[in-house]
């Protein structure tokens, strides 16, 4: 009599489960795609030479990415409406002046460039300060600042225009890997030319 219900013949075995590949740690892998090129914020050569005398003089990430926040505000003009939200980190690197979307696009072209990864990010600041702490300039409009990847510790966000690490007075809207890719503003306007938008922002804490 066949027995339906009998056990494997004498000779099969069990293929065993495959070991488990390591996975990498999400927040790193995620961090990843920072460190590639875009439009605004390139690896490039100009960006690492500049960039080469900090790398050169500090080994740890932290004070690598604080040396190239301190450096950009060193060397960097603050100038409004000296250029435009096309305006890429090698042209402002160039121009050696800017605004806060300038500088945050120096630094992560920057890091980029030896190796790093680095975003964009978009937000606000408190528009006035606690007592006894200074207005941060771009506090009455939309501002930008980067974050460098410092593992293990995470993301460290840094303002260059302000030449300071973003903490409680910076309120994050967004990030991305460049202005292009949190534009506050998107799409077509149809009418009249000469149109152009006025914002103003006030933030205060509840």
């Amino acid at each position: 009599a066949l027995r339906l219900d009998a056990g494997p013949p004498p000779h099969a075995t069990h293929a065993a489960d495959p070991p488990e590949e390591p996975r990498p740690e999400r927040p790193a892998f995620e961090a990843a795609e920072f460190a590639l090129d875009s439009g605004l914020a390139p690896r490039a050569r100009a960006l690492a030479e500049w960039a080469r005398p900090a790398a050169d003089a500090h080994t740890g990430i932290v004070e690598l990415a604080l040396a190239l926040m301190h450096q950009i505000h060193e060397e960097f003009e603050y100038l409004p409406q000296s250029t435009s939200v096309t305006t890429g980190a090698l042209e402002a690197l160039s121009l050696r002046h800017g605004v806060c979307q300038d500088f945050a696009h120096v630094l992560i072209g920057a890091c980029r460039s030896l190796g790093l990864a680095a975003r964009y990010v978009s937000g606000y600041l408190l528009t006035q300060p606690p007592p006894g702490k200074p207005r941060l300039v771009g506090a009455d409009a939309s501002h930008a600042w980067a974050a460098v990847w410092c593992p293990p510790h995470g993301w460290l966000a840094l303002d260059p225009t302000n030449d300071v690490p973003a903490g409680q007075d910076h309120v994050t809207l967004a990030w991305g890997r460049d202005y292009a890719d949190v534009a506050p503003l998107r799409g077509v306007i149809r009418g009249g030319s000469g149109n152009a938008p006025r914002v103003g922002v006030t933030v205060e804490p509840l």
